[in-house]
């Protein structure tokens, strides 16, 4: 069957073709997990606290003016002044309020709980 148009004619014996393809195929399994250590330490440490004393002194004088809050060492002196009046006004120093402060310092020793964490990997073999 000869085409006479075509001089040369081909007939198809066989033909390859290519297929490709993916497949999972398991090499092993990683497990990791974390741990948690906890271990107690002592700590030692200075621990500082202040108190405040208040001391009330009753003066009772006569002043001209109102006396201004002033320091004296560690003291701070605090007027109080109570306004009186007669045939004329006085002003009457009627108490000083002294605030001093004292530091006090206590060393305690406590436990105290530290933590740390670290990761443990494991590794499975495949079956077969």
């Amino acid at each position: 069957m000869s085409d006479p148009s075509n001089p040369e004619e081909r007939i198809p014996l066989a033909e390859e073709r290519l297929v490709t393809s993916t497949r999972t195929v398991e090499k092993g399994r990683v497990r990791v997990r974390t741990v948690v250590d906890e271990s107690t330490r002592w700590i030692e440490e200075s621990l500082a606290s202040e108190d405040v004393i208040v001391e009330r002194i009753a003066i009772d004088r006569e002043v001209e003016a109102v006396p201004p809050v002033r320091e004296e060492g560690d003291t701070t002196i605090i007027p109080v002044i109570d306004e009186v009046l007669v045939i004329e006004r006085r002003l009457i120093l009627k108490e000083e309020v002294r605030v001093r402060k004292e530091r006090h310092v206590e060393h305690v020793r406590e436990p105290v709980s530290l933590k740390a964490m670290h990761a443990v990997v494991e590794r499975d073999k495949p079956k077969g």
